[in-house]
């Protein structure tokens, strides 16, 4: 449950925090999505002494109403605050596809914050972009406009309950909202091949992830960094829903090493 509130352009950020002093560890979830999909980490990592922080992202599940217009720039600073409000000492940050997206542009530009990055179904934002991505990237806004909700959270998820509970999440959002938290996303893009992440980064992507290019982008993103990529069987984008048990596994292998 989301108990704390920071209020912020026009907005209260809803957030959880475990306390203790453990390492911190905050995680941002997908578009669309909201802090219940992180509820199987929050269990298992605060069980085992990590300081875990949850919150929902402006215009979100409880951060409601979102007081002004979604987008990158706000996201950034809305993470920043978040981080500073708790006096958060250089947290993990854990994020899912959008909230990957925003946890590698919180790094990039502010490298000192943080001490390593779990990003989970999403691309890299410094990757080069070809004429055929920026036109599919141009067209994607207009074909979501026009698709259900409940088909884009049954894409995002293969079991039953995860697919239920996106529907749940997405629902809380208008179409016309959901196109401009998209439109944000894009925002996150910013070419630089030659960027390598200043700290341990563990990629994760569900092996049935079919959203846009991650199914190839992820691998690419591993090479370029010279990591694993760790695939988890049988799940789908939202592979920590689909498969919870597994992903809690490889993050918490990754944070007794990096954190």
């Amino acid at each position: 449950m989301l108990n704390l509130s920071l209020a912020l352009d026009g907005c209260e950020l809803r957030h959880a925090d475990s306390g203790g002093d453990g390492v911190p560890v905050v995680f941002s979830h997908g578009a669309g999505a909201d802090h219940v999909m992180f509820d199987a980490q929050r269990d298992h990592l605060t069980a085992r002494g990590y300081r875990v922080i949850t919150w929902d992202l402006r215009g979100h599940g409880l951060s409601r109403p979102a007081g002004a217009p979604f987008t990158a720039e706000r996201a950034i600073a809305d993470l920043r605050a978040l981080i500073g409000h708790l006096r958060l000492d250089r947290p993990v940050l854990v994020g899912q596809s959008l909230g990957g997206n925003l946890s590698q542009a919180l790094l990039r530009r502010h490298p000192e914050l943080c001490r390593a990055l779990v990003v989970i179904g999403a691309t890299r934002n410094v990757a080069s972009l070809s004429a055929k991505d920026r036109l599919l990237l141009k067209a994607a806004a207009p074909a979501l406009s026009v698709v259900p909700v409940r088909m884009l959270a049954d894409a995002s998820a293969v079991t039953a309950a995860a697919r239920a509970d996106a529907r749940r999440a997405f629902a809380q959002l208008t179409k016309k909202e959901f196109v401009q938290v998209w439109r944000a996303t894009v925002g996150f893009l910013d070419p630089d091949p030659g960027y390598r992440t200043p700290v341990p980064l563990r990629l994760i992507r569900g092996e049935r992830d079919r959203t846009g290019d991650i199914a190839s982008a992820m691998p690419a993103w591993a090479g370029a960094e010279g990591i694993e990529e760790i695939v988890i069987p049988g799940a789908g984008h939202i592979a920590n829903q689909d498969a919870p048990d597994a992903v809690n596994a490889a993050i918490e292998e990754f944070l007794r090493v990096a954190a």
